[in-house]
Parts: structure tokens; C-alpha cells; sequence
């Protein structure tokens, strides 16, 4: 059975929520662009990728009233098919129209939801897919927190400064500093959560953040390890983002 956050995702989709199609676009289109680029091998361009992204999603918005969760296929793996389905199909396209005839688009096979089925996902598409998710969950936290704490984290955690350079900076004891740090990295452990519970359509993909060292039920020992974990995903999708946009200036 699908989880209460993932079937109400679905159910925005199922009501053509643009909001809810946007938050996949944001949270997946990078990565998307990314594979599309690497299986293209230079037969499509950034902007075609950027079109196969969004068609990417909005297929999987249309289909995705139609899944059966006991097929167990990851979400992961039911993007990556589309994905795959719409560069081919691209392709087979532009063959078409060099041999001097058109060729009607096909729809999407929804037996694609196997898991056995379709292209198989590799460990860094997985990789990439799951600090996707993170991401999302760190978003929502730097709009939700107060600025303040946000940014005490950001320093800290993300930026790599001393606590005492961030108490000093921000003209707090660095007593202050630990506690406004501990309600941040609180509330993250909540956010992506939830996040990794919408988009994920299997136990073992709800079993990624613990393995990644981002426990939602941690000890104390774990705090240090989650902010690790943290910074290094964070720096990945930044860099990620940053090719990615420079791309699309080309």
C-alpha cells in the first residue's frame, strides 16, 4: 500500500494541480536533463532534453492514476521509463522524418510499472534521484524556518564555518548558536522525510534517508552524521543545478 503523503501527491496530480506538477518539474527536472543528455549522446541538444523532461513529467501526472502498487516498482524506476519511452520515441521521430515520412508518437506502456520490466535504473541514477528528494525537504525548511536559524544553519552545516566564527558573526553565544542549529536540523528530519515518503512507492525506497545516514528516529551521535549527509547533498545539487543552468545559457 502507498503511504498517505504519496496518495495524496497523487491525488493533486490526479486533479491536475499545477502546483503539485511543479514541485516534480523543480525537484526532478535537473536530473532528468542530466540523463536524457548522457543517453542522447549528442544526438539532442539542452533544450530538446528540457522538452523531454517536461514531457517526462507531465506523462507520468497522466499515468500515474493508473499505478498498482503491487507491481512494486520504485518511483525512481517508473521515471527513469518515461524518460527513456520519450527520448526513443524522439528519436524514432526524427528517423521518421529523414526517411521522408511522419510517425504517430506511441503511448506510454504502463507495464513499464514492473520492475523487471523497461531500462533499469544504475546506482548513481538512484543516488541522484534520492538527493533530489533531500533537496526538496531542505527548501521547504529554509522557507519554513526563521531566517535567523536558517542561516545560522547554513553557515555552520553547509558553509563548513566554526561555531564560534557563526556566534561571533551573528552576535550570539555559541551556546545559542548549538540550540538554534538543534530546531533547524529537527525540523529538516521531519521535511525530508515526508518528502522521501511522496515520492517513494516502495519500502526499500523509504529505507533510503536511514541509509544515507539520515535517521528520522536518530540518537545523539547521529546529529553529526545528518549534518554531514546534509552538506555533501547539498553541494552535489548545487553543482548539479549549476551545470545544469550553464547548459541552458549553452
Amino acid at each position: 500500500m502507498l503511504n498517505n503523503l504519496t496518495t495524496g501527491f497523487i491525488k493533486r496530480l490526479r486533479c491536475q494541480d499545477e502546483a503539485a506538477w511543479f514541485e516534480l518539474w523543480e525537484t526532478f527536472g535537473p536530473v532528468l536533463r542530466a540523463q536524457l543528455l548522457k543517453w542522447g549522446r549528442g544526438r539532442v541538444g539542452i533544450e530538446t532534453a528540457r522538452d523531454l523532461s517536461q514531457e517526462t513529467l507531465a506523462a507520468l501526472s497522466h499515468s500515474i492514476d493508473h499505478y498498482d502498487p503491487e507491481r512494486g516498482a520504485r518511483f525512481s524506476t517508473w521515471l527513469l521509463a518515461i524518460a527513456k519511452h520519450t527520448l526513443g520515441d524522439e528519436i524514432d521521430r526524427r528517423m521518421a522524418l529523414k526517411r521522408g515520412g511522419g510517425r504517430k508518437r506511441v503511448e506510454i506502456d504502463e507495464a513499464w510499472m514492473h520492475p523487471h520490466d523497461g531500462p533499469q535504473a544504475d546506482e548513481k541514477y538512484e543516488a541522484a534521484v534520492f538527493r533530489a528528494k533531500v533537496e526538496a525537504g531542505v527548501k521547504l525548511v529554509e522557507r519554513e524556518a526563521e531566517f535567523v536559524d536558517f542561516s545560522i544553519y547554513r553557515m555552520r552545516i553547509l558553509d563548513g564555518q566554526s561555531g564560534k566564527v557563526v556566534a561571533e558573526s551573528m552576535g550570539m553565544s555559541e551556546p545559542t548558536v548549538s540550540r538554534r542549529l538543534s530546531k533547524v536540523r529537527e525540523l529538516l528530519r521531519r521535511r525530508i522525510s515526508e518528502v522521501v515518503s511522496t515520492y517513494s512507492f516502495t519500502k526499500e525506497e523509504l529505507m533510503e534517508a536511514e541509509r544515507n545516514g539520515l535517521a528520522s528516529n536518530p540518537t545523539k551521535a547521529d546529529d553529526s552524521l545528518f549534518d554531514e549527509a546534509i552538506a555533501e547533498i547539498y553541494h552535489q545539487q548545487l553543482q548539479l543545478r549549476l551545470e545544469d543552468e550553464a547548459n541552458a545559457i549553452g
